[in-house]
């Protein structure tokens, strides 16, 4: 088949994800010639950035096929249909037959058999698996780095770092090499690099998005999650992921009504509770003056917009417990295996986990319950909160990770993330979006948050905003600065 777009690969690339699907659903366009457009695209782009180190676009092909000859299994009638659009899985999900190395040397040639539950469902919803993106070893540290691929860098400025875990899905949605990519969110991971990439990141509530095999699936600390350029983006491939499953204990069925149809009708919050630090935290103040007037924007619509925000006291602590007990749940195998292969901020967590006591980690859930207390109480009155994603711009990416703010010297490498974590101690849905720029043309990210399981709402909010601010994305090249 011949389209309109078959000599304009760039201009497959540039649209919106729910503009080609429709393409798609139309016929005007094949899933072959988007595999073609997104490969070039990558081909031209990643050489300056490092984000998709992995391609499988046989398996692609094979997969497009499948969805004409063997549609067995297959509603296109259902949400989140995507009818042969072409994305990326970060690299610390499964893909049966696809190299899957976790960022980490000991799994450097493994090749799985069996995809993640999430992969099954997104490709039994038209979804055609492209590739895998970079991640930090074990999704640890927010920079993407690792001794298997190398450093993924910003394309606002090559110089600098992404952001991580889920970096090298940001940095290749903002540079057009996908038009959806997934990612994952313990301390930050779907909202950090989508901050610093400029695009969009959305930590659903757990249980939302299936996800197995995971070595603790009653654990509500990690999830997996949508990126994409814009709200609406998001939406879609949030409607591609979810649904219940048995080998998740957690997950939840699929919503009666669609996000996308919710990002589509944007409503206006009646009250925002606004706050720069979360009360806890040191935040650059270029960046708490940027996220400001972007939640201000909310007043455009009527919304009041206030300085109210729950306390947040002890998240450090808290989180820092719960951080390090699931290190040692999914990975203490591994450090008396390979202590020599794993780098030193994995072996740290695992260490803390297994030196704290039952005493310590029995306080830090008591915490997280208080403090999960006070935030229903601040949702009583409130539609969302708003803070900054992030407490800096990105940095050097050599950088390993952020030592002090505005001041304040940090006592782990973690803590650098406490704006993005303690908001994960919630359970509730969270989404960074881009709410402008530095002086030095780097993207700042707004956190919006709304009560569990009110990702519908948060997306319909978060839509307003960005219309508000008038945001109009597409992809960018690679920039270096001289």
């Amino acid at each position: 088949m011949t389209s309109a777009f078959s000599m304009q690969s760039g201009s497959l690339t540039h649209l919106p994800a729910r503009a080609v699907v429709t393409l798609l659903r139309r016929g005007e366009v094949s899933p072959d010639e988007l595999i073609d457009a997104a490969l070039a695209r990558i081909a031209a782009v990643d050489p300056a950035v490092n984000a998709v180190p992995t391609l499988c676009p046989e398996r692609a092909r094979a997969a497009a096929r499948r969805l004409t000859n063997d549609p067995a299994g297959l509603d296109p009638t259902a949400p989140g249909w995507l009818a042969g659009l072409p994305l990326l899985i970060k690299d610390m999900t499964d893909v049966a037959g696809v190299r899957t190395t976790y960022g980490s040397p000991i799994f450097r040639d493994h090749v799985p058999d069996r995809s993640d539950v999430l992969v099954d469902t997104l490709e039994r919803r038209g979804a055609l698996v492209l590739g895998k993106t970079n991640t930090p070893e074990w999704a640890a540290g927010a920079n993407t780095f690792n001794d298997v691929f190398g450093a993924t860098r910003n394309p606002w400025n090559t110089r600098l770092t992404c952001g991580g875990s889920s970096g090298g899905a940001a940095v290749a949605l903002a540079t057009g090499m996908a038009w959806l990519a997934t990612g994952s969110d313990m301390g930050g991971s779907l909202r950090i690099p989508a901050a610093f990439c400029g695009v969009v990141g959305l930590r659903p509530s757990p249980g939302r998005v299936a996800r197995a095999p995971y070595a603790d699936p009653w654990s509500p600390i990690s999830v997996d999650g949508p990126m994409a350029r814009d709200v609406a983006d998001v939406a879609l491939l949030l409607d591609a992921m979810v649904g219940a499953h048995p080998a998740d204990p957690l997950a939840v069925e699929t919503p009666a009504h669609p996000f996308l149809a919710a990002a589509e009708r944007p409503q206006a919050p009646a009250r925002v509770g606004w706050s720069p630090t979360l009360g806890e935290w040191p935040v650059d103040p270029e960046v708490a003056a940027i996220c400001a007037a972007a939640a201000r924007r909310f007043e455009d619509a009527g919304t009041l917009v206030d300085d109210t925000c729950p306390s947040f006291a002890g998240a450090r602590e808290i989180f820092h417990a719960l951080r390090a007990d699931a290190f040692v749940t999914t990975m203490e195998p591994l450090l008396e295996a390979h202590r020599d292969r794993l780098k030193p901020e994995v072996i740290w967590n695992i260490e803390r986990g297994l030196t704290q006591t039952q005493s310590e980690l029995s306080a830090a859930k008591r915490g997280r319950a208080a403090l999960m207390a006070r935030v229903a109480a601040f949702f009583e009155t409130h539609d969302l909160l708003a803070c900054p994603t992030v407490m800096v711009p990105p940095f050097p990416v050599e950088q390993r990770y952020v030592e002090s703010v505005a001041g304040r010297r940090f006592d782990t490498y973690v803590d650098w993330l406490g704006l993005t974590f303690t908001l994960t101690l919630t359970t509730c849905p969270v989404i960074s979006i881009p709410c402008g720029q530095t002086r030095d043309g780097l993207p700042v990210g707004l956190q919006l948050m709304a009560p569990p399981r009110a990702e519908a709402a948060l997306l319909s909010h978060a839509a307003l905003l960005e219309g508000l601010m008038g945001r109009r994305p597409a992809p960018i090249d690679p920039r270096e600065p001289a």
